[in-house]
C-alpha cells in the first residue's frame, strides 16, 4: 500500500512536468511512469530481484492513470497544471514521494537482508532516482541539484529513521510513520525554510585552467 501511494505520488509529478512541457498524452504516460517506478525499479535491479512493477503490473496501470487523468485537466482548463501553484504543488508532492519512496526502499533492503547502511542508501536511492529520470528527460536541471536544499540527504534521514525504529522492533505502522515523518520533515523544513549545509567559501566563480 505505501509502495503505491508513493508510485502515484510521484507519477503525479511527472505528469505536472509534462503539462509545463506542453507534451501529448504519450508525453505525461512517459514521464509519470518513470517518475512512479524508477527508484523502485533501480532499487529491484541491485537487490538482484524481480522488479516490482513486472510483479504487480496495476502499478503501472496507476502512473498511466494519473497521467491521463493530469493531461485532460490541462487540456480542459488550459493553464492549470502550469502555473505558479502548480509549481508549488510539483514541488511538494515530490517532497512527499521522496518521503515515501525513501521508507520503501529500507523496507525493502532490510526484508532482503542487506547490512544497515544499505539500506539507507537503497531508500535514499529509491526516494530520489524516480526525480531524477524524470528531470533528466523534460530537460530540467535536476531537482536534487537545484541549490544547497536538503534533498537526497531528507530521504537518506527518512531511511535512516526507519532502519532505527525497526531496529528497535517497534510496530511497522509506527516505524513507516516515523521514516515518513523525518524525511518530509526535514526536506519540508528545507522548502520552507531554506535549511541546508553550509555554503563553500569563496563567490562560486570557477578557477582559472591551466
Amino acid at each position: 500500500m505505501l509502495e503505491a501511494a508513493g508510485v502515484v505520488v510521484f507519477a503525479l509529478t511527472g505528469a505536472l512536468v509534462a503539462a509545463r512541457k506542453r507534451m501529448d498524452p504519450f508525453g505525461f504516460i512517459l514521464l509519470a511512469t518513470v517518475t512512479g517506478v524508477g527508484g523502485g525499479t533501480l532499487r529491484d535491479l541491485l537487490l538482484d530481484r524481480r522488479v516490482f512493477w513486472i510483479e504487480a503490473p496495476a502499478d503501472v496501470m496507476l502512473c498511466t492513470a494519473a497521467a491521463l487523468t493530469a493531461w485532460a485537466i490541462a487540456y480542459c482548463k488550459p493553464g492549470m497544471l502550469d502555473g505558479w501553484g502548480a509549481k508549488r504543488l510539483l514541488i511538494w508532492a515530490d517532497a512527499a514521494g521522496l518521503a515515501l519512496f525513501a521508507v520503501v526502499g529500507a523496507q525493502k533492503g532490510l526484508a532482503a537482508g542487506v547490512p544497515i547502511p544499505s539500506a539507507i542508501a537503497f531508500g535514499a536511492m529509491t526516494g530520489t532516482f524516480g526525480g531524477i529520470i524524470r528531470d533528466i528527460l523534460a530537460g530540467d536541471r535536476p531537482m536534487v541539484l537545484w541549490s544547497r536544499d536538503f534533498y537526497v540527504t531528507a530521504a537518506a534521514a527518512g531511511a535512516g529513521a526507519t532502519v532505527a525504529l525497526a531496529q528497535l522492533g517497534l510496530d511497522p505502522n509506527l516505524v513507516m510513520l516515523g521514516g515518513v515523518a523525518i524525511g518530509f520533515g526535514l526536506r519540508a523544513g528545507s522548502i520552507l525554510f531554506g535549511w541546508s549545509f553550509p555554503k563553500l567559501p569563496g563567490d562560486g566563480t570557477p578557477p582559472p585552467s591551466g
